[in-house]
């Protein structure tokens, strides 16, 4: 086995100390470097609990890394993890990768290895369910209705600015499409509507002609709040499983493809590539709810 692969943490958020700092702690291929954060309050207290140094610079940590792993809003990891990439630093990045279609695209090209955190595609049973989907083929619907009620006292990520600011559609409508895009394919047309509160519809259709309905939202009334997922066709109706999963495991999963990746193994399923199309198919929702004609009553 070679030398652990130097990471260095971008964020100092709930999910990075839920998820990311453990994972890369825990992780016997990785050599947890580092973190850096916009706050450097929270960034020493992170540092300090895992004994790590805590970077005043993020491109400091960017140059004493080989990898980085970000745990911040769309908006601010494209930028870093584009200039990671120019400095040929592998990239362990969260969803979405951006918001902005052009970054999503630049992240796509880069010359790296990289990993995208769609956490739920990094857990044994839906990965397997997935490959059995698309062994079987034939379906021509899908329904996916991911709501969460996150903006409650005691709910960590109801602070987010960014979640309130771009609600379901772009933080749950990720993993609503990478559960259905590795079955149904390519989008080739986007439809969407908003509703109440943060509420967006989502009506694709694919290549191969199947269609899929999303219903997203992070500002449910919680007692609506429910994900459920199916698929229909040839076979008949499959519910997606609902397995319990733990993000670090996850994580460690995400890590153990990317690695491989780094050493000239095969690119993981979730990786820039399949981000920046998942940000292109927001993007396209977004441009639909804003050119939605009005109906008189």
């Amino acid at each position: 086995m070679g030398d652990p692969v130097r990471f260095g943490l971008f964020g100092t958020g709930p999910w990075a100390h839920l998820t990311h700092a453990p994972a890369l702690a825990a992780h016997s291929g990785v050599e947890f470097a580092g973190i850096w954060g916009r706050d450097p309050g929270r960034t020493a207290e992170l540092a300090g609990r895992f004994g790590v140094p805590a970077y005043a610079d993020a491109d400091a940590l960017i140059a004493d890394v080989d990898a980085i792993a970000v745990a911040l809003p769309p908006d601010i990891q494209a930028p870093i993890a584009l200039r990671a990439a120019a400095a040929g630093r592998h990239l362990l990045l969260d969803k979405p990768i951006a918001t902005r279609v052009d970054q999503a695209r630049e992240l796509a090209a880069v010359d790296v290895a990289s990993a995208v955190l769609f956490t739920r595609r990094f857990t044994p049973e839906l990965d397997g369910f997935l490959a059995e989907a698309v062994a079987t083929g034939g379906w021509s619907e899908a329904r996916v209705d991911h709501l969460g009620a996150i903006f409650t006292p005691d709910n960590p990520f109801g602070a987010s600015p960014w979640r309130r600011e771009r609600g379901g559609l772009w933080d749950v409508g990720p993993h609503a499409l990478a559960v259905v895009l590795p079955v149904l394919g390519p989008v080739a047309e986007v439809t969407a509507v908003a509703g109440a509160r943060d509420l967006t519809y989502l009506l694709l259709k694919h290549v191969g002609g199947a269609v899929s309905r999303l219903t997203l939202a992070v500002d449910a009334p919680p007692a609506a709040a429910r994900e459920e997922a199916f698929f229909a066709g040839d076979a008949g109706i499959r519910e997606v499983p609902r397995a319990e999963w733990d993000p670090v495991e996850a994580m460690g999963r995400a890590l153990d493809e990317l690695l491989s990746a780094a050493a000239g193994g095969p690119a993981p399923a979730c990786d820039t590539r399949f981000g920046a199309r998942v940000t292109e198919i927001l993007a396209a929702a977004e441009r639909s709810i804003a050119e939605s004609a009005t109906v008189r009553p």
